[in-house]
């Protein structure tokens, strides 16, 4: 491997022959690059994704109602239904694994029509009547003040948090906005706390960040929804599967409010455990996808390598002929080519590599400086772990690239070699 005579030839070899050189060396040096730019691209995909949503619940469902399709006890199909208080109260006395139970009442929002006014300014927004237990499923970060509590909730307080694009526009950037009152529906509500999502990907009811939450009971009683609930947070307790809730859940509203067992469409839930698993499953196959396609692109190189190496074998034949005839084994024959193989996808791979994760390393350092938000690409990047197998791949490449032309330098005669012309 240290023979220096052996690494004379070599450059000699390639240095006679650049151009040749550099077509052989840049299918391989493009695979790897390629793939690394793949693999880096898609762990920003990963972290802007699971980063987005990172301190959301994902032991969590969601139920809400729907019209029902069947006509059950003497009620006609379609019918509307909701929720109401006492649902509440008989989800939390007959489903035991259930950790979190959070209703949530709907105001208003999502029409484009202004809701909320302080002074001269006014904006549309979400309305949200929430328990302080939405903040263990989708949790805010409050930049001031602080987020409902169980006295809003018993004292029905006319108080409001809101998001920070609503302070945005009912507010200068240098105001304190807590203790000041807002006008929501022509009623007044005390602001306490501003809020900004920490969960930007995803929206359970719009965007958190333009959302106002008052309490629920305040919301019930001040604009006259009775008794109503739109829907229900659940979580489950460590080690319960939440689709074992999720289904205890619809089975138990659905008799509660006489709806047909087999109605599917009557109650809408959607269970956020299985919809992270699907997440996962998709960024697995996205990995195992740019695998194939980046293996498939370097072994295009490796064999393109290897034709080149039967060429030099075939131009070397009288000198391979000299080497055996002057006592060379066809150890040393093999060692030479495998090595010259090896030199030039190591060389090709290791550059494809170091451009590859240069790039994407340069890419990331231009997002973190510029302080854009990203949204669902960050920190991009590509595992230490990832490239050493990547550079093992290229060095075995090397390695099997160099196995037929050498057997096929090693089954020249030394007589039949020093024939050739």
């Amino acid at each position: 491997m240290f023979d220096l005579d052996r690494w004379q030839e070599i450059f000699s070899s390639l240095k006679h022959n650049k151009l040749r050189t550099f077509l052989t060396v840049f299918g391989v040096f493009w695979g790897i690059f390629m793939l690394m730019i793949m693999l880096g691209s898609s762990s920003g995909l990963t972290n802007g994704v699971t980063e987005g949503m990172k301190d959301f619940a994902t032991n969590s469902a969601f139920v809400w109602t729907q019209r029902t399709t069947q006509p059950y006890k003497g009620f006609q199909r379609g019918r509307r239904w909701n929720f109401t208080n006492d649902d509440m109260t008989g989800i939390k006395k007959n489903i035991r694994e259930i950790n979190i139970l959070a209703p949530r009442l709907n105001g208003w929002g999502g029409d484009g029509a202004n809701n909320a006014v302080r002074g001269i300014k006014s904006g549309a927004f979400t309305i949200s009547g929430d328990y302080p237990e939405i903040n263990k499923i989708d949790p805010v970060l409050m930049v001031k003040g602080r987020f409902l509590n169980n006295v809003d909730i018993a004292e029905k307080r006319k108080i409001a948090v809101i998001g920070n694009h609503v302070f945005d526009v009912l507010f200068k950037q240098d105001e304190d906005p807590i203790g000041k009152y807002i006008k929501i529906k022509n009623v007044y509500f005390k602001v306490v706390g501003v809020f900004k999502p920490k969960n930007p990907n995803v929206n359970m009811g719009g965007d958190k960040g333009q959302t106002i939450f008052l309490p629920f009971t305040t919301l019930q009683r001040t604009y006259n929804f009775g008794d109503v609930v739109h829907y229900f947070g659940i979580t489950a307790k460590e080690g319960v599967p939440v689709s074992q809730i999720e289904d205890k859940v619809v089975t138990l509203l659905k008799k509660r409010h006489k709806i047909a067992p087999n109605d599917e469409q009557a109650v809408g839930h959607v269970n956020i455990e299985k919809e992270v698993k699907k997440i996962y499953i998709l960024f697995t196959g996205m990995h195992f996808l740019i695998w194939i396609v980046g293996i498939g692109t370097l072994l295009a190189g490796v064999i393109g390598i290897s034709n080149i190496m039967l060429v030099i074998v075939k131009e070397r034949t009288k000198e391979i002929g000299i080497q055996r005839a002057i006592g060379a084994t066809p150890k040393k024959v093999i060692g030479q080519i495998i090595t010259e193989s090896v030199f030039l996808t190591t060389l090709a791979g290791y550059s494809g590599l170091v451009a590859g994760v240069g790039i994407i390393q340069a890419i990331n350092l231009i997002l973190v400086k510029s302080g854009v938000d990203t949204g669902m690409f960050k920190n991009p990047g590509v595992d230490f772990n990832i490239a050493i197998i990547s550079l093992i791949i290229i060095i075995c490449s090397g390695v099997f690239a160099g196995l037929l032309p050498a057997y096929r330098a090693v089954k020249i005669k030394p007589i039949d070699a020093l024939r050739s012309e």
